[in-house]
């Protein structure tokens, strides 16, 4: 999972559109956000768990009261005030696009308050954004589960409560998601449940609800309309912001020494269209040969089973070699063997020669043989030929998506270029254009979300009346569960052995990873011990016997982030070597507010170095007094994004409070000229 942006509107402290947040990512993954306490720091910690999760942390005040109180107050009576979230992040190659929104009106004294709604988003390899076929919910919960999701978004002053708090908190059944042991518990109650249904006398579905799809049906082809409305009013938008853009464009060519730029972006334009057209192809054919093939994988041990059947029929004289049954009935009619001698019935050479009748009982059983040997010769190399085929066409692709990334690279290089020219009328024009393309990624995101909404109601509406085909249930059912139910308990049996196994080798390569960490990050002789039910504590060992150790404050934070590390990095191993086994959890970012609070200089000195090894991508959110010295000074090369969040107070007699970074001021504290509180988020200029 890498975080690309996460973008607020009237939510908390942030009034309005926020900026996007852009995250860092590669060598420099680190990204800092420096705030006063009250800034907003936590909220945009919240703002993670809320859009991904619907959840807050412990320290997130009034999480009922989300939508900002300005933009409230500035609402005209029963107008909507809108407050969303949206983060886009990517994972195993796919664009995602998540939003969740949450409505607030004036009405007479009172604010009332909406449900909130998830929308979510998938770019396609043609750029376009198109609605997922499956919940957002089950999406977000195979990439990083939700009851996961306080090791990767935390509050760093609270992260030792892990440990120290709430004792019949279960560190094992989260544990267990990650390493995708769940998915073998899951699968277990499944079968269970399945078992126990199979036992019970099935009984027929009623149809009482076929009155209420009906009703259903009509409100939802209404809605449906009203969306395809708009959907129309987009594509008449998008249509008249493309012939704006393409006026621009030729606008930039007409101007000397921005031409050349231009004319290399357009170049680079139609080379990007290509390669994702390129790439549709590919993975088009890619389709296809899996499923017209892919069965080939299966054959290998099938034909070794029928040569190993053939060359016993032989050995035991089964199997006719050439000899036929019309050829042994002539010679018994004419009573003479081929060697002379007469075969006369009930002698000893009559039934010799009789014998042979059972050797060869079947016609052509031979020949039908000698055709599958040459057959199934024909299949074994047809498998060869189809791993050939599966490796170039993967190589292929991942050619296609190397070079659309240096087209990306040159593209945005001229971008910049162009942004920069010297001639103002050249800036103008590609902000303008930028402007206009911002304009189009918002409306094919809204034509994305119109679609997600509508494909949503043909499922509900296809479930209905699924519901209704369903009632009818035959006693062939009934006979069928009877022979699954052995299955059922055969594959619970199965299933409960590879889970124990798997558990047992997972937590001893944790326990090692988390001593590893711990040992880096404290100078302490103290040693991590996992216990069984995925216990952790902390023991001494210098008198040769383990000694359970009351841990300090700062211990227990550096405990929790060294089994935090520990999981990322040991989950991120065994992801790659068990594929088959869980959530693709090879990458994955982590989120912390106030990191360093109850360090010493020590201490805060070994957790700087450490952190940023933790995880693909960090983001950390800090004070001026907590990022100034040894923190500084250790994450500065790691720094690849930059932010300070400017609070505007609404006090009179406000003090005005700066931080310096690269060598610049910028306002922590302003004074407010509206009375209103309100965070502004301002990008940090670095020299990378």
């Amino acid at each position: 999972m890498k975080l690309n942006y996460l973008q607020l509107c009237n939510f908390r402290q942030f009034y309005g559109k926020t900026p996007q947040i852009k995250f860092a990512s590669g060598d420099r993954n680190t990204t800092v956000i420096h705030g006063n306490n009250g800034a907003g720091k936590t909220t945009i910690l919240n703002a993670f768990t809320w859009v991904l999760y619907e959840k807050f942390t412990p320290a997130f005040a009034s999480p009922e009261l989300l939508i900002n109180q300005r933009a409230i107050a500035e609402a005209q009576a029963q107008q909507a005030v809108e407050c969303w979230v949206e983060l886009q992040f990517e994972h195993d190659r796919k664009l995602y696009q998540l939003k969740r929104k949450c409505y607030a009106s004036k009405n007479s004294d009172r604010v009332q308050y909406s449900q909130t709604k998830l929308f979510m988003l998938v770019a396609g390899d043609d750029g376009r954004w198109y609605p997922p076929l499956e919940a957002p919910e089950d999406i977000i919960g195979r990439i990083l589960p939700g009851s996961l999701h306080q090791y990767f978004f935390f509050d760093g002053e609270r992260i030792d409560s892990f440990f120290r708090q709430n004792h019949d908190y279960n560190i094992a059944e989260d544990t267990k998601e990650l390493l995708g042991v769940k998915i073998l518990d899951r699968a277990i109650d499944h079968l269970k449940k399945a078992k126990r249904s199979l036992q019970e006398e099935l009984q027929e579905l009623g149809d009482a609800r076929t009155k209420e799809l009906l009703s259903e049906q009509i409100k939802l082809e209404k809605q449906s309309e009203e969306i395809k409305q708009r959907l129309a009013e987009i594509i008449v938008e998008v249509d008249r912001l493309e012939s704006q853009k393409a006026n621009l464009s030729r606008q930039l060519l007409e101007i000397s020494g921005a031409d050349e730029i231009q004319k290399l972006k357009l170049k680079l334009v139609k080379q990007q269209a290509s390669v994702k057209k390129n790439i549709i192809q590919s993975k088009s054919r890619l389709k296809k040969l899996l499923s017209q093939d892919s069965y080939l994988v299966f054959i290998p041990a099938i034909t070794d089973n029928f040569f190993k059947l053939l060359q016993t029929l032989r050995d035991r004289d089964q199997l006719s070699s050439g000899l036929k049954q019309e050829f042994v009935r002539q010679l018994l009619q004419q009573q003479r063997c081929l060697c002379g001698e007469t075969l006369s019935p009930d002698t000893d050479s009559y039934n010799n020669v009789k014998s042979w009748l059972k050797k060869v009982e079947l016609k052509n059983v031979e020949e039908s043989a000698i055709r599958l040997e040459t057959q199934t010769g024909k299949i074994e190399s047809q498998s060869d030929n189809f791993w050939q085929q599966l490796d170039q066409q993967q190589e292929e692709i991942k050619h296609l998506y190397l070079e659309l990334n240096r087209i990306e690279a040159e593209l945005s290089q001229a971008n910049q270029q162009l942004a920069s020219y010297p001639n103002r009328n050249t800036q103008q024009l590609q902000r303008s254009i930028e402007t206009i393309e911002n304009q189009l990624k918002s409306l094919i995101l809204e034509q994305g979300e119109h679609k997600q909404q509508q494909s949503d109601r043909a499922k509900e509406l296809d479930k209905l009346s699924q519901k209704i085909a369903r009632h009818q249930l035959t006693e062939n059912k009934q006979q069928l569960a009877q022979k699954r139910i052995t299955t059922a308990q055969e594959a619970i049996d199965r299933l409960s052995e590879v889970r124990k196994r798997l558990e047992q080798q997972f937590r001893l390569a944790l326990e090692q990873k988390v001593q590893e960490i711990f040992s880096f990050i404290s100078y302490t002789p103290y040693i991590p011990k996992l216990s069984s039910d995925y216990r952790l504590t902390l023991i001494e060992n210098t008198s040769g016997v383990e000694v359970p150790v009351a841990a300090s404050t700062g211990e227990n934070q550096i405990l929790s982030l060294s089994f935090i590390g520990g999981i990322i990095n040991r989950v991120r191993q065994w992801s790659q070597r068990n594929t088959l086994m869980g959530y693709d959890s090879s990458t994955f970012p982590i989120v912390m507010d106030s990191p360093f609070g109850s360090l010493d200089q020590i201490y805060r000195r070994q957790v700087t170095k450490a952190i940023p090894q933790l995880a693909n991508q960090l983001i950390v959110l800090v004070t001026k007094t907590q990022w100034h010295g040894e923190v500084e000074t250790e994450t500065d090369r790691r720094i690849g994004r930059e932010y300070v969040l400017t609070y505007y107070s609404p006090k009179t007699n406000c003090e005005p409070d700066r931080i310096n970074l690269n060598q610049e001021n910028y306002l922590l504290v302003k004074r407010s000229l509206n009375n209103f509180e309100y965070t502004e988020i301002v990008p940090v200029e670095r020299e990378n």
